[in-house]
């Protein structure tokens, strides 16, 4: 996949975005900081702080908008567009830094926000159109690890650059060369033209964010994984920051050693974006959640621990800081911190890719930045707060940020019962009972289907929702048992259970039997229906859903170790037909 013209030039084109933004953002702090405070008009400190305003502000401003073009243009088209404009951008930006005009190289860390804004919900969006269903996690994946490793290195080529002997001209050919690659390597970008016709749009910055949001709202699931993606720029943002005086203060350590702690952070959200996309089975899995956030919280509270008590005298370097053997567990638990941070957001990122419907997909996206925007300020102000008036230290920030997993985590739990549902279906269809499909596709990722199986036990229910990213409605007319998995599929709201039927009366209630399957289907749901079911109902349902795929679904036992390296103990037939009465055992 990696290699292919369908994603190699839309990474590299990411990746070489978000390296010039962070070199061009970390160079110009670096410039202002180490330069003569005559020449700046205002006071260091409120340019500094200017300065990370203005980059986050077109977020809020821009965000919504951004989506909806994203997702009523070609992908392709918008990409080439907005990277010719960071071009233009960084041409400008070049001069200012040669002429050492420090406030238009802050209007012009601005119009860089604007860009990235717009770029980030045509980045994710476009995952979807050109990968196919089981590659898009791993797609994220290397997303994900493209974007924090681009974030360390142009915070180190930063600040190499500035402590040279040529810092503006290196500074000024550094971000108009890597702007114009990007742009080279956007015109590889295939082209994803629209499937339906596009909309008329209006520029409305806040009323437009306000929309965004309330959109998302209206569907939980989606909403909880924008807050728990927002949850984690948080977490990110407050350990980068504090990255600096967490090595001073309590490490006793330089420069070089903050750049340590970055790429530990870095490359560990790398490995475990990668780990994800392993432990997933090549299926958008959000029951990788909790283990995750079981990550962040564990090392999190390690972390507090494994800081030594450094009495040296000399300041420690980045190599003098590995070779003391104290500090393996703290860069051991902060390397694990980052990869539960990348097994944590890379389910959540192609969870909402996955579950949105055509056209929206980059709207969700800027929905979500326009979150993540405020919760990273919102570190900010908490950092300030607790550090300052409650006088708490930098190691007691980290452990309440991992303790607080633990409260994220038990509010996911109870307001997204779908996430308790995932938890379980993994457990059980990738250990207890490991599954592999041994005919036919998986199920449909779009669109209304009704499956037709054998079983009504709560465990085969569970296994057959497990290859499934979006929630089945089962639809039993016999009721299920009172065992722990049967109350579990109760509690995510998708089981009906007719009344009649719990009362022994078979043939009662079967037009509100009829009715739910078609409002289901009429949403465009995946609907299950037991063989004896379908086939006593077969004249009322012969029009309902004679246009309607239907799979014939199946739980066998598996003896083909070839099928799977785990030796699954039960095989998933999935047959598509479009007959409605015949036996499964016989499709």
């Amino acid at each position: 996949m990696i290699l292919t013209r369908r994603f190699l030039p839309y990474f590299i084109t990411q990746c070489l975005g978000a390296l010039n933004d962070n070199v061009y953002k970390n160079m110009l702090l670096l410039l202002v900081t180490y330069s003569q405070l005559a020449s700046l008009p205002i006071d260091v400190n409120l340019f500094v702080n200017l300065a990370a305003g203005l980059f986050i502000l077109p977020f809020f401003l821009f965000s919504a908008h951004a989506g909806l073009i994203a997702d009523n243009i070609d992908k392709a088209i918008l990409i080439r567009r907005l990277k010719l404009l960071e071009v233009i951008i960084m041409c400008c930006g070049a001069a200012a830094i040669v002429s050492q005009s420090y406030l238009i190289m802050l209007v012009l860390l601005f119009l860089m926000g604007t860009q990235s804004a717009f770029f980030g919900p045509v980045k994710y969006s476009l995952l979807p159109k050109v990968l196919k269903d089981i590659e898009l996690v791993r797609g994220n994946a290397w997303v994900e690890m493209g974007t924090f490793i681009s974030i360390l290195i142009g915070t180190i080529v930063a600040g190499l650059i500035v402590a040279s002997d040529h810092a503006n001209t290196l500074a000024a050919i550094t971000v108009v060369f890597l702007a114009t690659v990007g742009y080279i390597s956007s015109r590889f970008i295939p082209s994803i033209p629209l499937s339906f016709e596009p909309k008329k749009l209006m520029f409305t910055p806040f009323s437009g964010s306000i929309a965004s949001l309330r959109k998302a709202r209206r569907t939980p699931s989606i909403w909880m994984a924008v807050l728990a993606i927002s949850w984690f720029w948080f977490l990110g943002a407050t350990y980068l920051t504090q990255f600096p005086n967490f090595a001073k203060l309590h490490l006793h350590a330089g420069a070089t050693v903050v750049s340590l702690l970055l790429a530990l952070f870095s490359i560990g959200i790398a490995a475990g974006s990668f780990l994800c996309d392993r432990m997933s089975f090549k299926q958008v899995e959000l029951g990788l959640l909790p283990f995750g956030l079981l990550g962040l919280t564990i090392f999190g509270i390690d972390l507090y621990w494994a800081v030594p008590d450094s009495n040296s005298v000399d300041v420690y370097t980045a190599s003098s800081f590995i070779s003391d053997s104290q500090h393996y567990r703290l860069m051991f638990d902060l390397f694990m911190v980052g990869a539960s941070g990348g097994l944590f957001i890379v389910p959540l990122y192609a969870f909402i890719q996955a579950r949105t419907k055509e056209g929206e997909c980059a709207q969700a996206i800027a929905a979500n930045n326009i979150m993540n925007a405020l919760f990273m300020v919102m570190s900010a102000i908490f950092a300030i707060i607790f550090l300052g008036p409650l006088g708490g230290s930098i190691l007691h920030l980290f452990l309440v940020l991992a303790l607080s997993n633990l409260v994220v985590g038990a509010l996911l739990f109870i307001r997204l019962p779908e996430l308790r549902l995932r938890l379980v279906t993994y457990l059980l269809a990738r250990f207890i009972h490991p599954l592999s499909v041994a005919q036919g596709d998986t199920l449909p990722k779009h669109g209304g289907a009704v499956l037709i199986g054998l079983s009504s036990s709560a465990k085969d229910l569970l296994l057959i929702q497990s290859l499934s990213v979006r929630p089945i409605c089962f639809i039993l007319r016999q009721p299920l048992d009172t065992e722990f998995l049967a109350k579990l599929l109760r509690t995510s709201g998708n089981v009906l259970e007719s009344a009649s039927s719990q009362q022994g009366k078979a043939d009662e209630g079967s037009q509100e039997y009829i009715e739910h399957i078609a409002k289901a289907l009429a949403n465009d749901d995946l609907v299950y229906l037991c063989i004896n079911d379908h086939l006593d109902l077969s004249d009322k349902l012969e029009g309902l859903i004679g246009s309607v795929p239907r799979l014939s679904i199946s739980l066998e036992p598996g003896g083909d170790k070839s099928v799977d390296k785990m030796a699954p103990s039960r095989r998933v037939g999935v047959v598509l037909t479009q007959r409605v009465n015949i036996p499964l055992e016989n499709d």
